[in-house]
This record gives structure tokens, C-alpha cells and sequence, in this order.
């Protein structure tokens, strides 16, 4: 038998102005369903058309954040998932999920979220090489062999100008760094990718082009030779230029009404098809890989080392701020700036003893983030996934994205009350959380 909890509403967030008229919220009681085959995925396979009634009832609970929101569902695409941790007195994690409009076959462009499983294989494929010299703190040198390729010898964001794999597993989780994800797409290449996150049981993913680059198919179907080099410029490693043969799924993903080509407004649905796609099940799977790699099956478990997992654990939740190399300018890259679930991307100060270890993504009016929040204060954890949609206009590629008025309010206000929620919900036992402390930079 479950607790009765009362939910009340969160203060009133002032990074946000306020949307419209709120009606006043009151106080309802949710009795948390038992466990069921809806509720609870552990093997990754994806939820198909999957909702229960808890999520619902906890944002019906707070109508001046959420019923627009909830109105509209369908046109700004919604997805959640919500996944209560318990532990046993062994500590041992069990996880109960709750979804709301989740269905893996409603498109989302992914953006940076794809960047998360991208990092783990290439740590996992250094893994598989076992060359001797050569590992995610080797130099590593990217050339050219197709148009439009660029290369990399440096990287002014090391101390000793040294591009790395560690690096740029680093720059994407401390700040999303597209080049970073550009650089590890091109030594894994579409086929690496895509054929061992299905051979995974991630069955959902396509992940096929770059980011940030103006490039055809063909081109992201080519990815660069790169070379390991040892301290005398030795080469440990030489993986020349690659072409993929990946078969594109048969897909029709079209989003909005229209969209913008070279300044010219074509006026029919944009075409995703040939874009990245990832599911918010299998996003939520992969993250909970890395953190509870003990409790996914074995197949989902990526090929990583104690020191991988701590890398990427560490740059997940530490603030771009309490890097020591390099410096980050906090106004732009403020504590909040890649944490949108709780914190809306505002800027300021956030709480240490609160840790979001996460991967979000933003682009073409989407904003998805994957997360897991810790509060090592009041001893409460939980995992939070979300999508939505913010173009009211229908019109891609036209820069008017409602990201500042819709999406960031929303996914802040998402994360508050899902946070005071775990506040109150008893837990037979207390979680140790010590195995996600870690020791940040400064």
C-alpha cells in the first residue's frame, strides 16, 4: 500500500514571466500506483503509446504552469517519463516508471541528446581496440579525405593544446560542444553507431549526419581518417577515411507547416526523415546505463572502464563554472546552461548539494533533456525525461522559436514540482547516494 501525498504548489519562479491568467491551484491527493507492466521498463525496449495517470494528476495539481501546457499537448508534442528510485537495505536501486503521451513512433529531433550516446562508444570502441599507447587521453588527430571535411591538430581548450577523445567527451557534457560530437561522429562513423546501439537493444536510434555543419548525405556518409599519436608524434593508431553503407530506415518524419531554404519560404511540412532520431525511452535508458550500469541487462551495458564511467559521471553534473581548464566566462556559460529540467537554462547560482547528471538538446524548437537529479541534503533521487515543441507559428527555420516564453518555463516548472514531489513521497529506506559525490574541479 502506497502513501496518500498531498501535492502543493511550488513559490512562484521569478526567472520567468508569467503566461496569462492562472487559476488558483489546489491542493489534490495522489495515491502513487503500485508497479505494473505499464509503469515499469528495464530492458530499454520502447514504450509504445504509453500514459498512466500519475503524471497527469501531478500537473493538473499546479494549473498556472501547466494548463495551457496540458491543452495543447498535442501540438507541442509532449513526452514524459518519470521514474521513482527506491532502495532496499542493501541500497540496492528497483525504478518504477510513469509515462505520459510517450510513443516512440511521435517524431522529435533529438539535437544534442544524440551527443550522450555518442561519447560512451567512443570510450567503449578505445576500449575495443586495446592498442597499447592508445586511450581516451591520447592525441588525437583528425584529417581530411572527402569535400568538405575540416581537420584538427590543436585544441586550445587543453592545457597542452592536445585534441583528445577525453576532451571532447568533456566539452559535451560540461557545454554541449558541437564540434566535440562532430569529431567522435567521425571516428565512429554511422555504421559503428548505429549497429551497436541496436545490437544494444536501443533499437530506436539513427544517428547519421553532424551537427552545426552545412553538409549532404554523402558527405555525412564520409568521416574523416584520424591518426593516435604518441609524445614524439609517433602513430599509434591510423583509421582512414570511411565510408558508410548504413541503410536508412524507411521513415516519414515531417514536422511544421512550413519551413525556410535559402531564404526562400517553401510552404509545406519540413522533412525529417533523413535526420537524427532517438527515442525518449531509449535516451532514458542509455543515461541510466551509466549510472546504474548493475541494473540494465547486460547487452545494454556500454564497454567502459571505472575511470570512463567516473569521466563521464563527473562532467554530466559539474558546472561549466568549477571547470579549471579552460576558464569558462560564466555569464555565457553560467551554472544552468546545459541543466533545462528544474532550472529552465536561467542564469545565476545553483545549489551544490543538488546534482543534475544529464544530457538535453535544443534545435528547431524542440528542447529535450535526460536527467537524473540527486539532493545529497535532503537524500532524494529520481530520474526525469522530457520533450516539447515550442513553434506556434508552424514555420521552421525562421528563428522565432518560443524556447524563452513556453519551453524553458515549462521544463523548469517540470523539474520543481516532480522535485517536491520526491520531497514528500516516503521511502522505506533511505538512499546512500555517496557513489555520485564527486570531487569537481574546484
Amino acid at each position: 500500500m502506497h502513501p496518500i501525498l498531498k501535492i502543493y504548489p511550488v513559490a512562484a519562479l521569478a526567472f520567468f514571466c508569467a503566461c496569462g491568467h492562472a487559476k488558483k491551484a489546489q491542493s489534490i491527493e495522489v495515491n502513487p500506483p503500485a508497479a505494473d507492466s505499464s509503469q515499469v521498463n528495464e530492458t530499454g525496449n520502447d514504450v509504445s503509446n504509453s500514459s498512466d495517470k500519475l503524471i497527469e494528476n501531478i500537473l493538473k495539481a499546479y494549473p498556472q504552469y501547466f494548463d495551457s501546457i496540458l491543452a495543447k499537448r498535442k501540438d507541442l508534442k509532449l513526452q514524459i517519463i518519470y521514474t521513482a528510485i527506491d532502495r532496499n537495505k542493501k541500497n540496492q536501486p528497483s525504478f518504477v516508471s510513469h509515462y505520459f503521451n510517450v510513443n516512440a513512433d511521435n517524431y522529435f529531433y533529438p539535437a544534442s541528446t544524440v551527443k550522450m550516446p555518442v561519447a560512451l562508444l567512443a570510450l567503449q570502441k578505445l576500449n575495443e581496440l586495446n592498442i597499447k599507447g592508445v586511450d581516451k587521453n591520447t592525441s588525437f588527430i583528425t584529417e581530411t579525405g572527402f569535400e568538405g571535411e575540416t581537420p584538427v591538430y590543436n585544441d586550445p581548450n587543453t592545457p597542452d593544446g592536445r585534441p583528445t577523445i577525453a576532451n571532447y567527451v568533456r566539452k559535451i557534457f560540461l557545454v554541449s560542444d558541437n564540434d566535440a560530437y562532430n569529431r567522435l561522429y567521425e571516428f565512429l562513423g554511422q555504421e559503428y553507431i548505429n549497429d551497436h546501439l541496436h545490437g544494444m537493444g536501443y533499437n530506436s536510434p539513427c544517428i547519421v549526419h553532424r551537427l552545426e555543419v552545412s553538409m549532404n548525405e554523402e558527405q555525412h556518409r564520409n568521416t574523416n581518417p584520424v591518426k593516435f599519436l604518441d609524445s614524439a608524434n609517433n602513430v599509434l593508431y591510423s583509421q582512414p577515411l570511411q565510408r558508410s553503407n548504413f541503410v536508412y530506415p524507411d521513415r516519414h518524419d515531417s514536422v511544421a507547416n512550413a519551413y525556410y531554404k535559402n531564404g526562400e519560404l517553401i510552404n509545406q511540412p519540413m522533412n525529417f526523415s533523413r535526420k537524427n532520431k532517438i527515442s525518449l525511452q531509449d535516451l532514458t535508458n542509455i543515461l541510466k546505463s551509466i549510472l546504474f550500469p548493475q541494473e540494465v541487462a547486460p547487452n545494454q551495458r556500454f564497454n567502459l572502464t571505472e575511470e570512463d564511467y567516473a569521466l563521464v559521471k563527473k562532467y554530466m553534473s559539474q558546472f561549466p563554472g568549477e571547470t579549471t581548464f579552460p576558464q569558462y566566462d560564466t555569464t555565457e556559460f553560467y551554472d544552468a546552461y546545459v541543466k533545462l529540467l528544474k532550472y529552465g537554462s536561467g542564469k545565476g547560482t545553483l545549489p551544490k548539494q543538488i546534482r543534475i547528471f544529464n544530457k538535453e538538446g535544443d534545435a528547431y524548437g524542440f528542447l529535450t533533456d535526460i536527467a537524473y537529479i540527486a539532493d545529497f541534503e535532503n537524500n532524494i533521487e529520481f530520474m526525469l525525461s522530457a520533450t516539447i515543441y515550442c513553434n506556434s507559428d508552424g514555420v521552421m527555420n525562421d528563428d522565432h522559436y518560443d524556447y524563452d516564453t513556453v519551453g524553458y518555463p515549462y521544463l523548469k516548472h517540470l523539474g520543481e514540482v516532480f522535485y517536491n514531489y520526491e520531497l514528500q513521497r516516503k521511502r522505506k529506506h533511505a538512499p546512500d547516494l555517496s557513489n555520485f559525490k564527486i570531487t569537481y574541479d574546484k
